[in-house]
């Protein structure tokens, strides 16, 4: 049986969603055994799982019977991180707030009600082989590991980011402290050059300079950084949260480079089918 965990109490967030600009309120409440994490919207339960995930345009998307929300990834790796396995998230809007960009006010907010547990068991589920998929040469794969670890690269045509490659290996029954310090800080990014290509778009509409970090060519806009590879380390909170999809974390090394959301969400997608013909 999987390990689960709940909150102690509910708590509430406010903010501006990243891309429809809209102030939303956010509640997650404490949920029993094998719920799962799901958000109420509009009268809708719509399940944090493989089974309703989209890969939309710089976010990920959850739909159930024509309703959706968008931007869950931030939320949904505080919670996967800090080992909540069932939560129900009520929100007012369609959209997730960005917050300060990361995943640390959620951390914050879930570390202060406390964390319940509901069963005690297993953390990690074993993979039988290997899993990959790939766009161009964009990747995401998971080889059958003795230990968890993720490894994440990205490039960008600017010398303020340049290639940056970051390597985590969290101990298990350290995974939400290690979670917290190493990888909940890291801020959304973007490039000065592709703002306006963005929002006229229809995306970013909420984007400001205190809730990403900003390159221009050679230089941070609004410095300093939490860590000299903020970016990488982000891209692997949002593989982190997307994959979180999942219920479980997979016994493998997991090593992407150059992902989307869209990988992320078919990655997670392949993991499952796997799991579940085994």
């Amino acid at each position: 049986m999987l390990y689960q965990q709940t909150i102690a109490a509910p708590f509430s967030l406010s903010g501006i969603g990243l891309h429809s600009g809209e102030q939303v309120s956010v509640t997650v409440k404490p949920a029993p055994v094998d719920a799962g994490r799901y958000f109420i919207y509009e009268n809708t339960k719509i399940p944090a799982n493989t089974s309703v995930v989209l890969g939309s345009q710089l976010s990920t998307e959850l739909r159930q019977d024509g309703t959706g929300v968008r931007t869950v990834e931030h939320l949904l790796a505080a919670l996967f991180g800090m080992g909540v396995h069932n939560a129900a998230i009520e929100l007012d809007r369609p959209e997730l707030p960005i917050l300060d960009g990361s995943a640390l006010p959620w951390v914050e907010a879930i570390a202060k009600v406390g964390i319940k547990m509901q069963i005690e068991g297993d953390r990690v589920v074993a993979l039988t082989a290997p899993i990959t998929v790939a766009k161009g040469d964009s990747f995401v794969t998971a080889i059958p590991a003795d230990t968890l670890r993720f490894t994440y690269g990205i490039q960008f045509p600017t010398k303020a980011i340049g290639e940056q490659w970051f390597s985590w290996s969290p101990e298990i029954n350290k995974f939400s402290e290690q979670f917290a310090a190493d990888i909940a800080p890291a801020r959304t990014f973007t490039l000065a050059a592709f703002i306006e290509q963005a929002r006229a778009a229809g995306l970013i509409k909420g984007g400001s300079l205190d809730n990403a970090i900003v390159c221009d060519g050679d230089r941070w806009v609004n410095p300093p950084l939490r860590f000299d590879n903020e970016p990488c380390r982000h891209k692997l909170l949002d593989l982190i949260g997307d994959i979180s999809l999942l219920g479980f974390l997979p016994r493998a090394h997991i090593l992407a480079y150059k992902a989307s959301h869209n990988l992320h969400a078919e990655f997670a997608i392949a993991i499952a089918k796997q799991v579940s013909r085994s």
